[in-house]
């Protein structure tokens, strides 16, 4: 029996009575996209994050149950640290999130997304677009076992994770994994925090740019990553958060995105703190800016 399938099969047989954190492979058999690399997974402490992880080249999914309450499936959150595509912040963006969302009742996982920098892709590009894919599926798919609603799976990005939240809130027509069941790819869902929108040269954020399409991407390639040219009526509604004195990413790629959504009627909210800088490292409070995520998705009816 492999790894995969005794976490899967363990995932069934406690379901909602599972408590603790449970990390899992993401993918039950070979890695798609995938070929040998000799760069290790490196975990480095950070005094401001906590832990940043480089070389990413196995992806995996971390599971943050919520308390199951008699009667009721609880929503999820898929959450993609950021990182520029370089790195992840998965303390700080990823593991803190997930407890407070178990904290309002919420099933969270945390998604560990493979990084072009690792060297182990055949096409570095499309990896993160997969491993999040992956994800909403298997989600999707346990969410019986796991006591989750399966219509109220939402995915949750920062920075360069909401890049990656917003491709796959985006461009979830095509299925760039095994899917053979037909598993719904579509997060019913988003909420982007301080992200990456778009790889123009305007307004694109060109460190991540380049981490994920290389230092000359050609156009067809920008295009595609520039999520603001692929909102349509289906995709998801979504809900950002971001500071005006952003150094890093400007706040035009929220700007742009909320455009896109609003022309094509997608139910759309912004929440614009007028200091905070990239990370939120000093203000607003962790308390204030989360409590209006959870109160846009009791607005939303994501919490019942």
């Amino acid at each position: 029996m492999t790894k995969y399938v005794f976490y899967l099969l363990l995932s069934f047989f406690i379901g909602p009575a599972v408590t603790a954190q449970e990390t899992f492979p993401l993918y039950p058999g070979k890695v798609p996209n995938s070929k040998p690399t000799l760069q290790k997974e490196i975990h480095r402490p950070d005094a401001v994050v906590d832990t940043v992880i480089s070389g990413v080249s196995v992806p995996t999914l971390a599971a943050y149950p919520a308390t199951p309450q008699a009667g009721k499936k609880t929503p999820a959150v898929i959450i993609c640290p950021g990182g520029g595509y370089g790195v992840l912040c998965i303390k700080m963006e990823g593991e803190k999130i997930a407890r407070a969302f178990n904290k309002a009742g919420i099933t969270a996982f945390v998604l560990k997304y493979r990084l072009p920098g690792s060297g182990a892709m055949p096409d570095p590009s499309m990896a993160p677009l997969q491993d999040l894919q992956q994800a909403l599926k298997l989600v999707r798919e346990q969410a019986d076992a796991r006591n989750i609603d399966k219509d109220r799976i939402g995915i949750m990005g920062f920075s360069a994770g909401g890049h990656l939240a917003a491709t796959g809130g985006t461009h979830f027509q095509q299925s760039y994994i095994d899917n053979p069941s037909q598993t719904r790819l579509r997060p019913d869902f988003m909420i982007l925090v301080y992200p990456v929108i778009s790889f123009t040269d305007s307004i694109g954020h060109t460190g991540s740019r380049n981490n994920l399409l290389g230092a000359e991407p050609d156009q067809k390639a920008i295009r595609f990553f520039s999520n603001e040219l692929h909102v349509t009526k289906e995709t998801p509604p979504t809900l950002l958060v971001l500071p005006d004195d952003d150094q890093v990413v400007p706040p035009q790629n929220s700007f742009v995105f909320l455009k896109a959504l609003r022309e094509h009627k997608v139910p759309a909210s912004l929440h614009l703190y007028a200091k905070g800088d990239h990370g939120f490292l000093q203000t607003p409070p962790f308390e204030e800016w989360f409590g209006r995520v959870l109160y846009w998705m009791r607005e939303m009816q994501y919490i019942r």
